[in-house]
């Protein structure tokens, strides 16, 4: 993919011409980051806007007792990071190359400069982190008041919102391979919790899994049912 197609996909960047991407593209530089890498933390002065060009980017707070708290994953097209006094994700937050990325960046003069230029881009910016803000604070809520059943059906709507691929009219794909641990780190709970959760779902025709190794599928009409009325 060059990179003008790929910038098309940036939330931010939707609505521009192809010439308009092309005048972008000098300020976008790519860097290729490994696995496991910290792209960016609390401790970290730069103020960059990261572009997911491609693989995934985990998000995560750290707990008093140092546990690490998985607040949001991010797949190609989304941006994340700190640019002057506002910010894509929240404060404290780290985040980690969930996968082998390719990321985009753009520095805060180049960002402040493209912004006076469109403003219509500024007002979109806005919308963008407002979004994300009461995504987070949605997440928080029900991780601090809602059972363990509503917080692991909630967070697979919200995965299914994001990486989820239609297999057929009934079933949404995750095109993310999540552990059991990793999915209990995302919604406050243990992993022997969230594996009894998830044999009960699949039970209840909610959620399929055909091995080991495949992804996990949701179906979302039970799920929305199953949520209506879950406390």
């Amino acid at each position: 993919m060059d990179k003008s197609k790929f910038l098309s996909r940036v939330d931010l960047f939707q609505k521009l011409s192809k010439e308009e991407l092309i005048q972008i593209e000098p300020i976008t530089p790519m860097n290729t980051i490994k696995k496991g890498t910290i792209i960016a933390s609390p401790q970290h002065g730069g103020k960059l806007l990261y572009l997911v060009k491609s693989g995934m980017v985990r998000l995560y707070k750290l707990s008093e007792g140092g546990k690490e708290l998985t607040v949001d994953l991010l797949g190609v097209g989304h941006i994340f990071g700190e640019i002057g006094s506002f910010t894509i994700s929240s404060e404290n937050m780290y985040a980690e190359a969930w996968e082998d990325c390719v990321i985009c960046t753009i520095n805060k003069p180049q960002f402040e400069q493209l912004m006076r230029e469109k403003p219509e881009l500024a007002l979109h910016f806005i919308e963008i982190i407002s979004t994300r803000l009461k995504e987070v604070e949605e997440m928080m809520e029900h991780m601090a008041y809602g059972s363990v059943r509503k917080r692991l059906l909630f967070l697979l709507h919200k995965l299914s919102e994001k990486f989820g691929s239609g297999t057929n009219q009934e079933w949404i794909e995750l095109e993310v391979k999540l552990t059991h641990q990793e999915l209990a780190s995302m919604m406050g709970s243990i992993r022997e919790t969230v594996s009894e959760q998830l044999t009960e779902l699949a039970a209840e025709g909610i959620v399929s899994k055909e091995g080991l190794r495949k992804p996990l599928r949701v179906h979302p009409e039970r799920l929305k049912m199953a949520w209506e009325v879950c406390r």
